[in-house]
């Protein structure tokens, strides 16, 4: 029987994959790839594009379009079975990994071809894909002795097992708490529809009552809204606690030696390619020059806005104690007070909103958002099969019609379902060598509230921006226009970069305009109302202050680990931690949180020494937008014009130029801390 994931340029067979297929194909696809390799390296014939860069792209997208479906299937539906088949194929991918970046054939051809003729022949992009390769042949340990390399292959694939671990310990103790309960009383104070969504979420799982979890749409309800402060406090250690040596499920997930290890690795995998610590390994391949660069530009945020966030804590105390008994505000009580103040100063909860934004009106406003910008057409279209009757498919047309891209839309929790938002890619656009183009394919993946009875999926305006956010990422890998892969798209864009498209799409949730695109009440089909858009407009910036510091403190922390933990006077994680929130938090966080042993972005993503990245693509996302509050909102020439310089050129250039292009000049931070209301519009 044929193997459904080698199947030669279609879209995956969700319907016929299985977990036993992905060990067999992966295992086939990297023998094939690395004998084809080492026959480019033996050719006679001086390297070219047409002889050497093509095929190595070709070869790389075979591998690419094989574990891009077995890596979705991994996060989307992580039975026992795919997540022992994907850990399977982990360490193989690793050893791949690691001999081709330390292929000395391969590495000999990219120099002849960097000192030859024939590189003055190559256009940007392919320049791109060789300058990148030196670079990364050097970041892989290229020229380290025979011994070191052995370790260096070593490091990877006990990296790649442990930020495995780490994410699985996540999800599993995620997964590991629940909470019942008989009667709507014990939640006291939830919106009808959280209710409704806990009552579906027990049916669910064959239950009488309503059901509570650590997912975030569960989670997040209750401790916005739920009156009970025993069950908030209850709540808040076990998803503070998760995957730690205390809580609900003690030592049962703990991910505290990972984290422990993984600092290590990383911190010797750093000095063995020459580098003092894992920070400036890491800021190699991005925007930012040095540590000191990054650090500084942290703490310069944190100078604007620590003390406007204390103010903020301060107001909201004051409210709680005055207004809702609650004298000694605790961390639990953060977000309940912050919706009860909210409400008090802007007559305004999530919830109120929510009626406004049904998913399916919220998904097709947002595709005419796009058209009016960028002169593209979203429709639905059949993919062969997806992985869950939820899963939908899309495809993006240009103007003459043409097929350019196709997307899943994967929207609503569920078990077995990793939290959170992102985007990853399926496919690349690349030219094939039958010549036809083949369309770059997106993964899009959220973790909304499902549609419960007859009621449909109702979004919070946050969730709304989570959409936009992860549709912004889908089209710089969708509408690129280069068709070398390793450089096209989100492909080979420094990662303090990449949130630039992304964060960018998050600003046409605030405009009226475009509001009135992608709004409308599930049951009467109105727009949203003046009254409630103004209302959530002055209250945009609510405790906007106290936001950014808890960006700053993550990314403060992450960096800070990285870049001191390979240091003798290193005072360890949960104590830097500790140190970043003495001077920035604005307010006390209680010792048994272990909110770092849950941290997937770092410990088990691609933002290790890279969270800043947040927050400096902010920065250039809120100074691009700035151009279009000059010109319009829906201006089609500047529309173009971001469309050509920073979503069609991916990363076959420097994000730095390409923003120039754009803008006209380079950025800086005055508009991110206007459009957090942090500095007001005359001071900017």
């Amino acid at each position: 029987m044929s193997n459904p994931l080698l199947a030669e340029f279609d879209l995956p067979s969700f319907d016929k994959i299985q977990a036993s297929h992905f060990l067999p194909a992966i295992e086939q696809i990297l023998a094939e790839s690395e004998q084809a390799i080492d026959a480019l390296c033996d050719l006679s014939e001086s390297p070219s594009w047409d002889n050497f860069l093509y095929p190595l792209e070709q070869i790389g997208n075979r591998v690419e379009r094989i574990w891009s479906p077995v890596s979705n299937l991994n996060a989307v539906c992580n039975t026992d079975e795919v997540r022992e088949a994907h850990s399977a194929c982990l360490p193989l991918l690793t050893d791949y990994s690691t001999k081709m970046g330390q292929h000395q054939g391969m590495f000999k051809r990219c120099t002849e071809l960097k000192a030859s003729a024939e590189y003055g022949k190559l256009d940007i992009a392919q320049k791109k894909m060789l300058d990148n390769m030196l670079r990364d042949f050097h970041l892989a340990g290229i020229n380290l002795s025979d011994n070191d390399k052995k370790r260096y292959a070593k490091i990877k694939n006990e990296l790649s097992e442990l930020t495995t671990q780490f994410s699985n310990n996540v999800l599993d103790a995620t997964q590991a708490w629940q909470k019942q309960f008989d009667d709507a009383s014990q939640l006291d104070g939830l919106p009808a529809s959280a209710l409704e969504s806990a009552q579906a979420l027990a049916k669910s799982k064959n239950l009488d009552g309503y059901l509570v979890t650590l997912d975030i749409p569960s989670y997040l309800p209750v401790m916005q809204y739920c009156n009970n402060r025993e069950l908030r406090k209850e709540l808040y250690f076990a998803y503070t606690s998760r995957a730690s040596e205390i809580g609900p499920n003690a030592g049962s997930f703990d991910n505290g030696n990972n984290m422990q290890s993984i600092l290590a690795l990383r911190s010797e995998l750093a000095k063995l390619l020459g580098f003092d610590n894992y920070a400036s390994l890491s800021i190699a391949t991005k925007m930012a020059n040095t540590t000191s660069e990054v650090v500084d530009f942290l703490e310069s945020l944190a100078s604007h806005s620590v003390s406007i966030a204390k103010d903020e804590y301060r107001s909201l105390a004051d409210f709680a104690a005055k207004e809702l008994g609650v004298k000694e505000m605790q961390a639990w009580d953060v977000a309940f007070a912050s919706e009860k103040l909210r409400l008090e100063k802007y007559d305004l909860s999530q919830e109120l909103l929510k009626p406004y934004f049904p998913a399916d009106t919220v998904i097709g406003g947002m595709f005419k958002v796009v058209q009016r910008l960028y002169g593209i057409q979203v429709e639905p279209a059949t993919p062969p099969s997806v992985w869950h009757e939820d899963v939908r498919f899309y495809a993006i047309k240009n103007n003459s019609g043409q097929l350019i891209a196709q997307f899943y839309l994967d929207l609503f929790a569920r078990e077995g379902k990793r939290g959170g938002a992102w985007m990853a890619d399926c496919q690349a656009r690349q030219y094939l060598n039958d010549g036809s183009l083949q369309i770059p394919v997106a993964f899009l993946t959220c973790n909304f509230t499902p549609p419960a009875g007859d009621k449909p999926s109702l979004l919070t305006h946050n969730e709304v921006t989570t959409l936009f956010h992860e549709f912004g990422h889908g089209l710089h890998h969708m509408l690129t226009k280069i068709e070398v892969s390793s450089v096209g798209g989100i492909s080979g864009v420094p990662w303090d970069a990449v949130e630039l498209p992304s964060q960018f799409m998050e600003n046409w949730c605030w405009d009226k305009e475009s509001l009135a695109l992608f709004s409308g009440h599930y049951e009467t089909q109105q727009p949203l109302p003046d009254d409630l858009f103004e209302k959530m407009i002055a209250a945009k910036n609510f405790q906007s202050a106290m936001q950014m510091v808890r960006q700053i403190e993550f990314a403060l922390f992450d960096f800070l680990i990285h870049k001191n933990s390979s240091s003798d006077n290193f005072i360890g994680i949960k104590e830097t931690l500790e140190r970043v929130r003495e001077d920035v938090s604005p307010y006390p966080v209680p010792e048994e949180n272990r909110f770092q042993n849950s941290f997937s972005h770092i410990f088990a993503g691609g933002y290790a020494a890279g969270y800043y990245s947040y927050k400096w693509a902010e920065v250039l996302s809120a100074d691009a937008f700035s151009l279009f509050e000059e010109t319009g909102i829906f201006n089609q020439e500047t529309g173009d014009k971001f469309r050509r310089c920073i979503l069609e050129k991916g990363g076959s250039e420097e994000p730095s130029a390409l923003f120039e292009q754009f803008r006209g000049r380079s950025a800086n931070t005055q508009a991110l801390l206007r459009h957090s209301g942090i500095v007001a519009n005359d001071a900017a």
